[in-house]
């Protein structure tokens, strides 16, 4: 749960290194994986060129645990390339090159992944971007006439991350998959931040009653180690091998030592049964985190915000919180709320201890 400075303060994560740390900080059963592998082989060559096991072994793991459409698994090495290889797939799949995403969306900064996102302000210095590229408002189920038989696919954040933790409305996730089903597009759901547990189930969607096309997956894959992945069907996944062969490659992707520690992370999440407290850490944050100056506590699980009136609020409760030893910061989209995200192994106590900070530097404040 926590980081320590060179003198020795500590300092509570409130955040897990931005939705990465699920499993906490250097998890010893992860830290004994990266080890074992490392005394094993690292690189070898081009991912895909040779078998290595730690790459099957986790793609088995994570097949099983997942819906039998999303059962062929290519790793990248973070969160935006599986934005990337995701939007590639989708366009040779359908036939089609028209993308839609949401306003205030967040799916990483690569030139696909930054045209997609849905916040001018951090695009405008990039122009041109990637054309046929459409938004709509997130939950908003109007805007959903929108996708149409030219769309190529939907890219979605099951809740959106960076807007401040906007969790939708069951019905609206239900229509957008029936969208997607009548219109042909793909539906790509972002689970970069939401997955392996974050939200009270291994994934988010599990939430909804829905199933992506295809999935993407990082942040908290891999107990600290970069990876990612974009998951999908073997009929959709297929469309890479051929015309042209080798439609998608990657240096790094499946490194087996980050594919060691997201098997190993993976299991504690399960063997550990991470998972089952993290509702009722939601509302015990919900209880203690009472002020008459939060204006509202938004999210699911352990993926929260607190709503504030001003930047400035934000800014100064952020840094009185740093000087009592709890790391806790904003949103790219949202700058007048605090984000707490705190990894899945935090105790009673501790939510406790940094809710206390948290409101006794929101009363300073």
């Amino acid at each position: 749960m926590y980081l320590y400075a060179p003198d020795g303060k500590r300092y509570m994560d409130l955040v897990s290194g931005f939705a990465v740390s699920n499993t906490g900080h250097r998890h010893p059963k992860v830290v004994k994986a990266i080890k074992d592998q490392v005394d094993k082989y690292l690189h070898l060559t081009v991912y895909g060129e040779y078998i290595q096991s730690p790459q099957v072994k986790f793609a088995e793991k994570l097949a099983s645990i997942l819906p039998e459409t999303l059962h062929s698994i290519y790793f990248v090495n973070s969160g935006t390339e599986a934005t990337e290889g995701a939007m590639k797939l989708a366009k040779r799949f359908t036939g089609r090159s028209n993308i839609i995403a949401c306003h205030n969306s967040y799916h990483g900064s690569t030139q696909g992944a930054l045209s997609i996102m849905g916040n001018e302000y951090y695009k405008q210095g990039y122009r041109p971007l990637l054309p046929g590229v459409g938004f709509i408002e997130f939950n908003k189920s109007s805007d959903l006439d929108l996708i149409t038989k030219e769309t190529a696919a939907v890219v979605v954040e099951t809740i959106q991350g960076e807007a401040g933790i906007r969790v939708p409305d069951i019905d609206y996730m239900r229509q957008l998959r029936e969208r997607c089903d009548v219109t042909g597009a793909l539906l790509i759901l972002d689970e970069i931040q939401t997955g392996f547990g974050r939200t009270g189930s291994l994934f988010g969607f599990q939430q909804f009653g829905i199933v992506p096309d295809i999935l993407l997956l990082a942040k908290g894959m891999g107990g600290g180690m970069p990876i990612g992945a974009f998951i999908s069907s073997q009929e959709i996944m297929g469309v890479l091998k051929e015309n042209p062969i080798l439609g998608h490659i990657t240096t790094f992707g499946g490194h087996p030592v980050s594919c060691a520690a997201g098997l190993a992370n993976l299991e504690v999440i399960l063997e550990e049964n991470l998972i089952s407290p993290v509702f009722s850490q939601e509302l015990l944050f919900r209880k203690l985190l009472d002020h008459s100056k939060i204006k509202e506590i938004r999210g699911k699980g352990l993926m929260l915000s607190i709503q504030l009136d001003t930047f400035s609020q934000v800014e100064q409760v952020s840094k009185l919180c740093l000087e009592n030893g709890i790391i806790i910061d904003w949103f790219l989209h949202c700058d007048t709320a605090l984000r707490v995200a705190p990894p899945l192994i935090i105790s009673e106590d501790e939510i406790k201890e940094a809710c206390r900070v948290i409101i006794d530097a929101i009363g300073e404040v």
